[in-house]
């Protein structure tokens, strides 16, 4: 049992939860060792809060799950492990969460995470049934994700950096129904309702207006008054502005995976897509180069 518990937290997507670096990292804080530690606490504390609504949307969804090729081999669906355990483990972990972000960074964290738990709660409910609503809840994790790691570690939230993040998350929840589209085929309005309600057309005219204002955006970020330039090192923002290729690289190649009906899931690409994890890697050295120097 307790190894179908630690499958059914998902450990694989706590990469999602990396968000909460990106914020304190931009501002250029990491040459503190509390800001550090405090966002480890933050990744955490997401961690376990993610996890938590993992378990009790898995409990909600086990009928649905056992209709899609991968998702019937989850613990909860499989049935490995059993729902009362499942939705047991999720409250602890759920309570848990907040009152560790209380702990860690007062009330605002607490916030946020019980934010977080209640937008997820309301999206497993109800709001996965109404489409393109439903993409703007799915999206909204990434968002409290990246929000947090601002208000743990104390830095300021620029206005590219939420637009970055806001419609780089649309973009991502957008890339996951329209793989989930092409897997399922005839059978994907079984498996999740709202995929009836959506065209191949459609998700891929979301996909190209979300992939091109990401990328308008994160220029705006690097080279704008509020973003990244004014931290980079004497001003020398050539380092800056050259982050803005292998996010468009990145960008473009997830668009061709998503057109062959891959891609949809984010994890897999960070631990599986050699090309994504180089220029992953492109991105973080041009980024430290530029901001820390």
């Amino acid at each position: 049992m307790l190894t179908s518990l630690v499958r059914a937290l998902r450990p694989r997507q706590w990469s999602k939860n990396l968000l909460v670096f990106v914020a304190p990292a931009a501002a250029g804080a990491f040459h503190h060792r509390g800001t550090i530690l405090d966002s480890l606490g933050a990744f955490g504390i997401f961690c376990a809060a993610a996890s938590s609504t993992y378990l009790l949307n898995d409990s909600m969804d086990a009928d649905s799950d056992r209709l899609h090729p991968v998702k019937q081999n989850r613990p909860i669906a499989s049935g490995d492990l059993a729902i009362p355990v499942a939705i047991s483990a999720g409250v602890i972990l759920g309570v848990g969460s907040v009152v560790a972000a209380w702990a860690l960074a007062g009330w605002k964290l607490a916030l946020i995470v019980a934010l977080y738990a209640v937008i997820t709660a309301a999206y497993s409910v109800y709001f996965k049934r109404v489409p393109v609503v439903e993409l703007a809840f799915l999206a909204s994790g990434f968002v409290l994700r990246a929000l947090a790691g601002g208000i743990a570690t104390h830095v300021p939230i620029s206005t590219w950096f939420l637009a970055v993040t806001s419609f780089g998350a649309l973009f991502v929840a957008a890339g996951k129904r329209s793989a989930e589209l092409k897997a399922l085929g005839d059978d994907s309005e079984d498996h999740r309702r709202v995929l009836g309600d959506y065209t191949t057309s459609f998700l891929q005219s979301t996909l190209t207006l979300t992939a091109a204002v990401t990328v308008a955006a994160y220029c705006l970020w690097a080279f704008g008054s509020e973003g990244l330039a004014p931290r980079s090192i004497h001003h020398d923002t050539i380092w800056i502005q050259l982050s803005v290729v292998p996010v468009t690289l990145g960008i473009l190649h997830v668009l061709r995976l998503l057109d062959r009906g891959e891609g949809g899931a984010p994890e897999d690409l960070v631990f599986r897509d050699r090309v994504l994890q180089i220029l992953g890697v492109m991105w973080v050295a041009f980024f430290a180069a530029g901001v820390y120097g």
